[in-house]
């Protein structure tokens, strides 16, 4: 359910973090058609024309891929574009990795262990056998603190979120990850030149509305 094929070049330097977005993180955006919930992490002002909503499974190849890429969309347009991420857990345990990084929010660790995560994706994300020890063991070294963690993971509501994005994601008929809509409007073919152009395009678009 991965593309495999996309960016594998971009794989390497996923790890560079988010610490530029981690300032500007907001927990309640306002919807854009549909695709934002209140739950929904954000990257980015929040009052951003511009909003990009990724389905996003923490176990999947090319979102680690792409995310050096979607990083550098954010600081290319810094007051202009945000990052939503919508959970799409196709994969054998990436529902309790899910957990994990909705714990790291709880401690104000959302980055750096979204990061370690991805970083440490290799060694965890076994699509067949997925290790999540493995995974907790790198959120611990970026900085959460696992025995209030692991009792957090228990959280009725993470169910809940879960519940909703899996029921979001069938609703727009999304089928594998990355997915990308920019201002509502699908990118229907996935790739670094396809997303740059639809968020140019509508960068433009809310300059012109805003008479710049």
């Amino acid at each position: 359910m991965n593309r495999r094929t996309i960016i594998v070049a971009t794989a390497a330097v996923v790890v560079a973090g988010f610490g530029l977005a981690a300032a500007m993180y907001r927990p309640t955006p306002r919807a854009v058609d549909g695709l934002v919930r209140p739950h929904a992490p954000v990257i980015g002002p929040a009052n951003a024309p511009v909003t990009v909503v990724e389905f996003f499974d923490p176990a999947c190849e090319s979102c680690r891929a792409i995310y050096p890429f979607v990083k550098q969309l954010l600081r290319q347009y810094p007051n202009e574009v945000r990052l939503v991420l919508r959970y799409a857990p196709f994969h054998r345990g990436s529902d309790e990795a899910v957990k994990i990084i909705e714990t790291a929010r709880l401690q104000d660790k959302f980055s750096p262990v979204l990061e370690a995560l991805l970083d440490a994706q290799p060694l965890w994300a076994d699509h067949g056998r997925p290790d999540i020890a493995i995974a907790w063991e790198a959120a611990g070294r970026a900085g959460l603190d696992l025995e209030r963690a692991r009792k957090d993971a228990a959280r009725p509501e993470f169910n809940e979120l879960l519940r909703q994005d899996v029921a979001d994601l069938k609703a727009f008929d999304v089928k594998a990850t990355p997915t990308f809509f920019v201002n509502g409007k699908p990118l229907v073919r996935l790739g670094q030149r396809q997303l740059q152009s639809l968020v140019d395009e509508e960068v433009t678009s809310a300059r012109r509305k805003a008479g710049k």
